[in-house]
């Protein structure tokens, strides 16, 4: 049964370009890159291909890149808990048969970049099969020839590449896509012409992520069978419902100084680097902002040390 609502990413004919690829490589056994902004929804994307492909039954699991590298290492390979001594399995060996999904691909170190290419291309010598669809934010083939991501996996991971447009691009989709994610939430309310006006003049940042959670909390407020435009908190949303993806699953315990670093590369990745905006989700200014990179700079943090 496919949980994927197609309506929510568009009429627009790119991004019904982007759909049709999607279905038609869904079909095959082949890996699938996905590139855009961020909140287009990349991953929902991934979930189409998977359930249209014959590998439906079988897990669909996935990967945040951008998470603390030990971290991701560990959710990739699996490891030993320290507590119990138990081996947990990693998630292309959890996902045989099925779906793996590595998000924000172009954060992971650069040594295990390499590992991870070597480690992909002897699956098979393990029995293990596995469909792989990367995201990314960047311009992955731009990464490779400035040295900041190895070819060797940008050619195994990008042999089907889906571009999503931001939601800018595409304004005769912001009506369509606001009533489709009402119908999507079950409510079969009217919308009020200031209110749909107030939603086709702001500037969607956060692109269609961000367009649901308005919607999502403008029904919440609404008291009535119209939706109204005091109804809308545009521009009001907290740090957390920013950085949050839709497949977020929180953040590990940690010390106070390695949340921070991993809130301001999440925040970067959100805002596909727009250190501007990734302040504002932050509450810092940018001068702040900047002294934190330059600080995780100097003590050898790839992400950081990569960052332009």
């Amino acid at each position: 049964m496919n949980t994927v609502n197609v309506e929510l990413f568009g009429k627009d004919p790119k991004i019904q370009k982007a759909v049709n690829i999607a279905r038609n490589v869904s079909v095959t056994k082949a890996p699938v890159l996905i590139v855009g902004e961020a909140g287009l929804g990349k991953r929902t994307l991934g979930r189409y291909i998977h359930e249209n492909s014959n590998r439906a039954d079988a897990p669909f699991l996935t990967v945040d890149c951008s998470n603390d590298a030990q971290e991701v290492e560990n959710e990739i390979l699996g490891h030993r808990c320290d507590d119990s001594g138990r081996f947990n399995k990693g998630i292309l060996e959890s996902a045989n048969g099925g779906t793996v999904v590595f998000a924000n691909i172009d954060c992971l170190e650069d040594d295990f970049q390499k590992r991870l290419h070597k480690i992909l291309g002897e699956l098979q010598d393990y029995d293990i099969d596995v469909r792989l669809i990367t995201t990314t934010t960047k311009n992955l083939s731009k990464l490779v020839g400035s040295g900041r991501f190895y070819r060797g996996l940008y050619t195994m991971v990008s042999s089907n590449t889906i571009t999503l447009s931001p939601l800018r691009e595409r304004i005769g989709d912001l009506e369509h896509i606001a009533r489709s994610l009402l119908a999507d939430n079950g409510e079969n309310v009217n919308v009020e012409e200031a209110a749909m006006d107030k939603i086709l003049k702001h500037y969607w940042t956060h692109n269609v992520h961000e367009l649901k959670t308005v919607i999502e909390n403008s029904i919440q407020n609404c008291s009535g069978e119209t939706l109204t435009e005091s109804d809308l908190e545009i521009g009001e949303k907290k740090a957390v419902s920013m950085i949050a993806d839709d497949d977020s699953e929180g953040i590990r315990l940690m010390s106070l100084k390695e949340a921070e670093k991993l809130l301001i590369k999440k925040a970067l990745v959100h805002t596909s680097e727009n250190r501007t905006q990734a302040a504002k989700i932050l509450g810092v200014s940018i001068r702040t902002l900047r002294n934190k990179i330059n600080e995780y700079r100097t003590t050898g943090s790839a992400y950081f040390v990569n960052l332009r």
